[in-house]
């Protein structure tokens, strides 16, 4: 996708991400192409978003986070009846990512170090 496409196409996305080099980079290039970012560093503060009324068209999920990490979150998240809907990628650098995501019934993955287009694409199906 390219960045006129993606910003034809704006949405919200909720990028959970304890890395701050990462999360501050990743957002940077998201809003780049015309996204509004929110950003949490951990599961407790992505849900605490969420509970306060945020419903992004997607959420980009590290799974490997201090404190509530993605596990618990989408645990948390898929119990919820108004927050189980909400779509999630998995981000992560754990070996066997595949398995991880379908297990957590995730619509997708992308592997760390992040490749921009997968990142497009993801973003192209959901928002």
């Amino acid at each position: 996708m390219t960045g006129a496409a993606a910003r034809a196409r704006p949405g919200t996305l909720l990028l959970v991400e304890d890395d701050i080099d990462i999360r501050i980079d990743l957002a940077e290039i998201l809003r780049e192409e015309g996204y509004h970012v929110v950003t949490a560093g951990n599961g407790a503060e992505a849900l605490s978003e969420l509970r306060a009324g945020l419903r992004p068209c997607l959420i980009i999920l590290d799974l490997m986070m201090p404190g509530m990490n993605g596990w618990e979150f989408r645990d948390e998240q898929r119990r919820d009846p108004e927050l189980a809907g909400v779509p999630v990628v998995v981000l992560s650098s754990i070996s066997d990512i595949a398995h991880h995501a379908t297990a957590l019934g995730a619509a997708g993955y992308l592997e760390k170090p992040v490749k921009l287009p997968a990142l497009f694409e993801a973003l192209a199906r959901h928002c």
